[in-house]
């Protein structure tokens, strides 16, 4: 019977995003393929160091304990998506095994683009460093996000996963953002959002990845209904630039959603960074590189380039 991935939360993982490859690239643009080649083999047990998305991919992996059944199925499957060749590729499994992280599918291409594998594996977010890919793929309608260079230290005493979203161009289109960006002022953001305060956006880029993630925390619920002393380890932050009045169909969309959000900042034009440096992280989501350019020197950060404001 066929390994079925339609009923569980599926990212697909570039190893760029996973690892930081700056020395495996220079190499490659430096000396060129061949020579590329008899590095990675020359190092292939020889573990990369963690990338930026790291801390994120772990955590978000152990929400697999949460299954209510032994026999139960995965929550997560993670599914690298590699450019490499199975030869070269070699390298980064084995720093997969090495860090003890479950991921046993693996897909390489010898430098042609993953896109058209997304729907193939039931991608609900593809991740990478590749800034074309994610443009591309985007385009074509896949949810996917650019994971920004920083420098990130993983806290392994953390078991909480936190997770944040900027909201518009996020988690809902860019429906009320065009409103802004055409009319050049919020005064016309507000009253557009207060006449539809009971309308609910339209999904955005990570409806699909927000949903299942709402199945995890119904999960958790069941969980603590169980067991009081249950610790959920899934928190979901909103971090939006809106604030009130359009705050409420904001509100109104994400209980649509069924996603429950454990902090919710509406900051109206003051900066994230200072929030979410206290916040801390593992995952940041924007549409926004201003929103994302200081914040991505001290955590996790991914680019989603959708919508009017990355046109």
């Amino acid at each position: 019977m066929p390994y079925d991935l339609t009923k569980r939360l599926v990212i697909g993982l570039a190893s760029s995003a996973l690892f930081n490859l700056k020395n495996s690239d220079k190499i490659f643009k430096s000396k060129g393929e061949q020579y590329y080649r008899k590095y990675q083999r020359k190092n292939e047990n020889i573990p990369l160091e963690k990338g930026v998305a790291f801390p994120f991919i772990k955590r978000l992996l152990s929400l697999n304990s949460l299954t209510l059944k032994p026999e139960d199925e995965p929550l997560v499957e993670v599914i690298l998506l590699s450019r490499n060749d199975p030869d070269t590729g070699l390298r980064v499994m084995n720093s997969i095994e090495h860090y003890g992280l479950n991921i046993t599918r693996a897909v390489f291409l010898q430098g042609k683009s993953p896109l058209s594998y997304i729907p193939a594996f039931d991608i609900e977010l593809f991740l990478t460093a590749n800034s074309d890919d994610v443009k591309l793929a985007v385009n074509e309608g896949y949810p996917a996000g650019m994971v920004m260079k920083g420098s990130i230290k993983d806290d392994n005493q953390d078991s909480e996963l936190r997770i944040a979203f900027d909201f518009d161009g996020v988690i809902i289109d860019d429906e009320a953002e065009l409103i802004y960006q055409r009319e050049g002022n919020l005064k016309s953001f507000h009253e557009n959002e207060k006449s539809k305060q009971d309308i609910i956006h339209n999904p955005g880029p990570l409806n699909n990845f927000i949903q299942r993630l709402a199945q995890i925390q119904q999960i958790e619920h069941k969980k603590i209904s169980q067991d009081p002393k249950f610790q959920p380890i899934l928190k979901i932050a909103l971090v939006s630039a809106r604030n009130a009045p359009s705050h409420k169909r904001a509100i109104k969309t994400l209980r649509n959603l069924g996603i429950e959000i454990n902090e919710a900042f509406f900051l109206g034009g003051i900066a994230k960074n200072k929030v979410l440096e206290i916040m801390n992280p593992h995952i940041f989501f924007d549409d926004q590189l201003t929103h994302l350019q200081n914040v991505a020197k001290f955590l996790p950060s991914v680019h989603i380039p959708f919508g009017v404001t990355n046109r």
